[in-house]
């Protein structure tokens, strides 16, 4: 029983990249090592949203707030192109994505993402919704799965079709993008169209990130961390809410991205494991010389560039209309 995952490697590696990995290691490493995980140590963390959000808005989109009453988010919009025209339905209703940003549950948010989801939206030709769900020390891990699950249940409210729907993260979002479509699943509600993880932290136990070789390999993000954050999430509880755990039966067509040296690569190797012995279609890319979460650096890089066409193609193979009658392979989906 079971499909087959599809994993694609990535080998090449240009010279930004291996700079921005130099970079990170030898100045994100050594403070997110000692970076206090107390309740006076987490709050500062809002200023890089703080900082980001001073910087100029995206060429080539519209963005739009949205309050959803205790958090916000925003729509970005690709300005009109032939590729919006081609990614609404015969009606004329579109598809969207639902972003959830990274951050490991404590810090960033929709400014810091900006331009990777402006990325997203104007290489697939969809709008974008950018969620600025709660974090530590605010609310647990519950609490930011309530807010994403909100936000998923008020898209299926103003009539978005789930079948055009697709939910994307990184990172913690990763997660998210897991843990909400299985709420959703758990609401009954209609499961979306597909889910994009990049990097995601989806098994809460450290135990085999610890022993694996990338626990030293990671060019910033300290798995030594790990087991002290799950419990300030509540996530050390009984039963488990790692995603990697629940039952995937039924969940949609899966991309899972991840660099070849981070800690996380071994959780998304898991999930593309387990989802594929549950006959959901996976595509898993290993990205050589990468930091974590790098589609995040948007321009910066020309892989994270490349690797947002291929996210924008999965998602545009999910939504178009041709797609919805007749689903691609996910194996011509792998780039």
């Amino acid at each position: 029983m079971g499909v087959e995952a599809v994993v694609d490697e990535h080998t090449e590696v240009s010279v930004r990249a291996r700079i921005v990995f130099a970079a990170a290691r030898l100045m994100l490493r050594p403070v997110l090592t000692y970076w206090p995980l107390t309740t006076w140590g987490l709050r500062p963390l809002f200023l890089l949203e703080s900082a980001a959000g001073l910087l100029p808005a995206p060429c080539g989109v519209r963005v739009e707030r949205v309050d959803f009453g205790g958090f916000a988010g925003e729509w970005v919009r690709p300005d009109p192109t032939e590729e919006t025209a081609l990614s609404a339905s015969a009606d004329g209703a579109p598809g969207v994505v639902l972003y959830l940003h990274g951050g490991a549950f404590v810090t960033c948010g929709v400014a810091t993402h900006r331009y990777e989801v402006a990325l997203i939206a104007q290489a697939s030709g969809l709008p974008v919704l950018s969620v600025g769900y709660r974090q530590l020390p605010t609310v647990r891990l519950a609490g930011s799965v309530d807010d994403c699950l909100s936000v998923y249940r008020g898209l299926l409210a103003e009539g978005f079709d789930p079948s055009r729907i697709v939910i994307a993260g990184d990172s913690a979002g990763g997660n998210l993008a897991f843990a909400t479509a299985l709420a959703a699943r758990a609401e009954g509600l209609p499961g979306p169209a597909g889910i994009v993880a990049l990097s995601p932290w989806l098994d809460f136990d450290a135990t085999a990130k610890l022993a694996h070789p990338n626990a030293g390999r990671d060019a910033y993000a300290p798995v030594s961390r790990l087991p002290e954050l799950a419990r300030l999430l509540g996530a050390d509880q009984t039963p488990d809410p790692s995603p990697v755990h629940s039952d995937l039966t039924g969940l949609p067509p899966v991309l899972l991205v991840a660099s070849e040296s981070e800690m996380l690569r071994c959780d998304a190797e898991l999930m593309a494991e387990r989802l594929a012995a549950a006959d959901v279609p996976v595509a898993l890319q290993i990205w050589a010389g990468q930091v974590h979460a790098f589609p995040v650096l948007g321009n910066l890089l020309p892989e994270s560039k490349a690797a947002i066409r291929e996210i924008a193609t999965f998602i545009r193979d999910l939504v178009h209309p041709a797609a919805i009658e007749d689903r691609p392979d996910v194996t011509a989906l792998a780039g």
